[in-house]
């Protein structure tokens, strides 16, 4: 796993840990981590202006998840709420690397962290296909800019 040190995450989304998200023991059950990262790399890409769906209906691509490192830090619990932090560390033609953290909100203690190899992929076919252009120039921007 890379280090925060001088990592910029380019995109916060706030989410509330729920009942349905924990164990017996009110400590969030370790598959929801994924959830809520994909929830942030959503209203990140929407964020950008492309919805999900348009992608698919317009464009006919989609963002699937090919590769995932994952670290589990420390547990959350019921009714915390966390930020889930997001920033793209590189990106090719058909595919990008994200690094996503997961923290309280509160005093930024690190609960999850990933790294996330995502592609871009045909619709119908599910091969490789190239990231559209205007995403990958708002991509780019966002990654050199901030957002």
């Amino acid at each position: 796993m890379p280090s925060d040190a001088g990592e910029m995450y380019r995109h916060r989304l706030t989410v509330r840990v729920y009942y349905e998200d924990t164990d017996a023991g009110g400590v969030v059950y370790h598959a929801r981590y994924l959830h809520f990262m994909e929830r942030a790399r959503t209203e990140w890409l929407r964020a950008l202006g492309f919805e999900q769906d348009r992608l698919r209906a317009e464009r006919g691509v989609l963002f699937t998840v090919r590769r995932m490192d994952i670290a589990f830090l420390q547990p959350a619990r019921f009714n915390e709420l966390l930020w889930v932090e997001s920033a793209v560390r590189h990106c090719r033609r058909a595919s990008m690397d994200f690094v996503q953290r997961v923290l309280h909100a509160d005093d930024a203690t690190p609960y999850c962290r990933a790294n996330i190899n995502i592609a871009c992929v045909d619709a119908e076919r599910l091969r490789p296909a190239r990231i559209p252009e205007d995403i990958m120039t708002a991509i780019l921007s966002e990654t050199a800019h901030g957002s």
